[in-house]
């Protein structure tokens, strides 16, 4: 690593990887002013959510997803974030944002309400796949927010770092392998980003749990881990034994396709079971492992240029990666929009060091040390003592953290020469390594009791006063013009989805699953 670092120090190589493309794809809940889910379907002011590029839905009516554009700094993609918080909550009513990644008041599944899309057949088709979520994982885990950042490297550096690692490959084959092996480092270390940035030790206790859940009660209605930095991240949340079987490697671009490929094309058992078409209703687009790509949960995914209407899979194995997609967020209950610009700074540092440091491949011993750790942090980061599992032994939590800070600091540095803020970002999480009390997990714990109040009414709280905040904001006249513009264009379009749907909906699927 050290030479890799030498050369991005010399001849303007470090000014080529700041000019990088950033983007955040947000979830947020809308709620009602008693926390519970909201029922109303998707507000007409915002648009449709099948046409829209910024304001969507994920998998409920009720949340919503905020996508800003591919950004040049971290500073642009926050401000963009924050335009469309600001148009969102004017156009509200009296509903919220609920500020927490775990969902508020969850009743039975029935009335977690799926997204809907109209009637044209891609927008059926993206809520028949929803419906197939609600019956393999049930609703309520899919009404869990986060934050996803994206993150891509310009073309001028990877020409450059191409010549200087001597690489005869053809440049999108060399690029693929380059963010391959920064998602294998990235899986190495994002156990860090869950004990720093992790926001969500406490749930309502209307969500549901398995047996043996191990969460202990703060209050009558609340659940919570003591020690706990992120249920979204635990086996309360997106982890599910189903998909833990599944064998998608990051150790190739050939592997990972083939490994997805083969679990969007093996039937599974189990969801054989649920049928596909029951009764004149799809249950489910198929009942194969994954009924698409999107279905695989994963801490980060290597994704390839969009493209209208193509299968993610196809697209990778025809255009290779362009970028990494970030997927171990938390929302940030101390910010209006979820995120700020200390925790991008830093993640953005430690992604240079996962593409500069050494990336082996992951076999499946260290796949479920990286796993074991993953959740052991998730559920008792805070712990006095923790260790946590590295290379086959038990290491204290606080050195393995404190040691891969300081082999993250110069790319910091690197980083600070033109944006200072990069090494005082890397500052605050070193305190909060060494100081548990200082994390976002801690603080939401200690405010919770400083105030003496239940957790759902402690949210409540926090969601209206970022309510207020946006609604007193002033969007600028350009600003408010382009989203009310694109509300009303994404409307039409969705319009014209429905009013040119030629083909049946059977057909419509089978030319889809069918594309090579």
């Amino acid at each position: 690593m050290k030479s890799r670092l030498a050369w991005l120090g010399e001849h303007g190589h470090a000014d080529l990887v700041r000019h990088g493309l950033r983007g955040i794809e947000k979830e947020c809940l809308r709620i009602d002013a008693d926390g519970r889910l909201s029922r109303k379907p998707h507000p007409p002011a915002l648009g449709a959510a099948l046409t829209h590029p910024h304001i969507t839905t994920d998998y409920s009516e009720a949340l919503l997803e905020f996508v800003t554009p591919p950004c040049a700094t971290n500073w642009e993609t926050l401000q963009f974030l924050c335009d469309i918080h600001c148009f969102v909550a004017q156009n509200l009513g009296d509903e919220l944002l609920w500020a927490q990644s775990m969902p508020c008041v969850v009743g039975p599944d029935e009335d977690v309400p799926i997204a809907y899309y109209g009637e044209s057949n891609l927008g059926r088709m993206k809520t028949i796949y929803r419906r197939g979520l609600g019956h393999r994982y049930g609703r309520a885990m899919q009404a869990i927010a986060g934050i996803h950042f994206n993150y891509s490297l310009p073309v001028g550096f990877w020409a450059a770092y191409q010549d200087n690692e001597k690489s005869d490959q053809d440049d999108s084959a060399f690029i693929s392998d380059q963010y391959l092996r920064m998602a294998r480092n990235y899986r190495r270390n994002a156990w860090v980003l869950i004990y720093l940035f992790g926001a969500s030790p406490a749930l309502c206790k209307s969500f549901p749990l398995r047996a043996g859940h191990g969460l202990e009660e703060l209050d009558p209605h609340t659940w919570y881990l003591p020690y706990g930095t992120s249920l979204r991240m635990s086996d309360v949340g997106y982890r599910n034994k189903s998909q833990a079987r599944l064998q998608i490697s990051l150790n190739s671009l050939t592997e990972y396709v083939g490994g997805l490929t083969t679990a969007v094309t093996s039937s599974s058992p189990e969801y054989e079971r649920i049928g596909v078409e029951v009764d004149g209703e799809y249950r489910q687009l198929n009942t194969n492992m994954l009924q698409i790509e999107n279905e695989y949960y994963a801490a980060v995914r290597p994704k390839p240029k969009a493209k209208s209407g193509s299968r993610p899979t196809v697209a990778l194995r025809q255009g290779g990666v362009e970028y990494l997609e970030i997927r171990t967020l938390d929302l940030n209950v101390a910010d209006p929009i979820g995120v700020n610009q200390t925790q991008l700074r830093f993640i953005e540092a430690l992604l240079l060091y996962c593409l500069f440091a050494d990336s082996p491949p992951i076999d499946a011993s260290e796949q479920a040390e990286i796993d074991q750790r993953e959740l052991l942090v998730a559920r008792e980061g805070r712990r006095p003592g923790l260790e946590i599992p590295v290379g086959g032994a038990g290491v204290l939590l606080q050195r393995v953290g404190l040691d891969l800070l300081a082999e993250i600091t110069p790319f910091a540095e690197l980083l600070d020469v033109t944006d200072e803020g990069y090494a005082d970002a890397l500052e605050q999480q070193r305190s909060a390594m060494a100081e548990p009390e200082l994390t976002p997990s801690a603080q939401l714990l200690a405010d919770m009791t400083t105030r003496g109040q239940r957790y759902l009414d402690f949210m409540l709280e926090v969601s209206g006063a970022h309510a207020a905040y946006f609604r007193a904001l002033t969007l600028a006249e350009d600003r408010k013009r382009e989203f009310a513009e694109l509300a009303r264009t994404s409307v039409e379009d969705a319009r014209d989805l429905e009013d040119n749907t030629q083909e049946s909906l059977e057909d419509y699927l089978a030319a889809y699953f069918a594309q090579a």
